[in-house]
Formats: structure tokens, C-alpha cells, sequence
């Protein structure tokens, strides 16, 4: 049984030798994050670090690839690592139920990895990966905000610096100016410049909104449907795959 026949028809044998050669970390797996980590192995990437510090939700149930109501409750990497593991067996799968921030960055050792993916949701630790992604050899992508949208046709791929009419982006320029501290390079960024209100109420409960590590990390709550999300993601993993297969 040959689980990568369609990619290797395809890409070819020598793009996905290097396909299952590279060194991936993504971190975040939720909405965005966990439809990229699928898209990556199911198209022959082995090698995966996922992290992530929240447990499975119900409100998790709507967008997120591992959620579903025999999962609630779960580590979400340890959800996660177990379906891609059934997807490929032989995949190496590391998950982390860690959260990446000033105290813990420098344990995850960025500059052993070939790709550095971002779907953080915290303002400051984004920013943070950010400043030590772009100082690696590693090739960076980080998504944006992908709640309070619906319309598919405007998610784009820019260099950061050039991503309009996303508040997300325009938070964190604000913020490296305001520190000072600027990413070395350019990287990529997975966006939408549509925003749109949310129409309904929140009706989360406080656990539910909960890391693991017992705090809330979000100010506010947005909506966000699949369609958007998954596309965030599936479009960082296309951008990955391109890079690996250097077209």
C-alpha cells in the first residue's frame, strides 16, 4: 500500500524524499494550525513538532480538525498526534502540550527545524516567535487573524509588511515599533482584509475558554467558521509543500 501515490505522481520521487526528510514545527493547532498539520502529512511531511497547551472544547467542535465530542475534554496535541498517526502510521509525530512564551522559547530549539509555522493567538508570544523564528534559517509562515470573516475569495498570502486591512498585522507592526525589536527578514503571511461583527453572544462557559495551564488567554471572543480557518491553514501548508518542491 502506497498512502502517497497521488502526491508522488505528481511531485515526483525526489520532492517527496525531501518531504519526509524536513523538520516541521507548527505552533498552535487549532482552527488554523491543525488543518495545516493535516494537509503536511497527509502529503508526506514526517517529521512534526505540534504544540499546543489547551485541552478540547466544545466550542473547539465547529472549526478544529481533532475536535468532536468524543475528544472534549483531551489534550489537543495528544488528539491531534493520534488521528495524524492513523493517517501515517510511520509519521514522527512529537507533541508538546506547552505553551511557547518568554519563559519556555528557548526549549523548543527553532534552529533545528527546516519550517517554523505560526498560529499563536496571544499577541506577545506571536510577536516573540516571530522575533526568534526570523533569526533561524528556518522558513517562517504565520497566519492572521482568521475569526470574523466568511468570504473565501479574500484569504491572500503577502510578506508581512505588506498585509492590508488586517487589525492582527497591524497590531504587531505597531508593537515592533514601539519595541523596537523588527523581525530579521521577510516572511510570509496567511490573511484576510474582510471584517466583519460578530451577530450573536458568547456563550462559552469560563472552563471552557481555559488553557490547561488555568488562565484565560484571550481578551475577547470572536466567531470563526471552518471554511476560513481550514483555508488559513491548508494555505500555509501549500506554501510549505511549494517551498519543499521549489516551485
Amino acid at each position: 500500500m502506497d498512502i502517497f501515490n497521488r502526491a508522488r505522481l505528481l511531485l515526483g520521487e525526489e520532492s517527496m524524499n525531501r518531504m519526509g526528510d524536513v523538520r516541521v514545527i507548527v505552533f498552535g493547532v487549532g482552527g488554523v494550525g491543525s488543518w495545516c498539520v493535516e494537509s503536511l502529512v497527509r502529503t508526506g511531511v514526517r517529521h512534526v513538532t505540534i504544540v499546543d497547551c489547551d485541552r478540547v472544547a466544545e466550542s473547539n467542535i465547529n472549526r478544529q480538525l481533532m475536535a468532536d465530542t468524543g475528544t472534549v475534554g483531551e489534550v489537543k496535541v495528544e488528539a491531534m498526534k493520534r488521528h495524524l498517526l492513523a493517517v501515517n502510521p510511520e509519521a514522527d509525530i512529537d507533541a508538546r502540550c506547552e505553551v511557547f512564551n518568554a519563559d519556555t522559547a528557548e526549549s523548543f530549539d527553532l534552529g533545528s527545524y527546516d519550517y517554523i509555522i505560526d498560529c499563536i493567538d496571544s499577541l506577545k508570544d506571536k510577536q516573540l516567535l516571530i522575533e526568534m523564528a526570523t533569526r533561524t534559517k528556518a522558513r517562517f509562515y504565520s497566519s492572521m487573524g482568521a475569526a470574523l470573516k466568511m468570504d473565501p475569495t479574500r484569504v491572500k498570502v503577502a510578506e508581512f509588511w505588506d498585509v492590508k486591512g488586517c487589525p492582527l498585522a497591524r497590531a504587531l507592526r505597531q508593537r515592533f515599533k514601539k519595541s523596537q525589536q523588527f523581525p530579521k527578514r521577510k516572511f510570509k503571511c496567511v490573511y484576510s482584509d474582510e471584517l466583519l461583527e460578530n451577530a450573536g453572544h458568547d456563550s462559552s462557559t469560563e472552563q471552557e475558554l481555559q488553557s490547561q495551564t488555568g488562565h484565560i488567554r484571550k481578551a475577547q471572543i470572536n466567531g470563526s467558521l471552518m471554511h476560513i480557518t481550514a483555508i488559513f491553514g491548508l494555505t500555509i501548508a501549500g506554501l510549505v509543500v511549494s517551498d519543499i518542491c521549489g516551485r
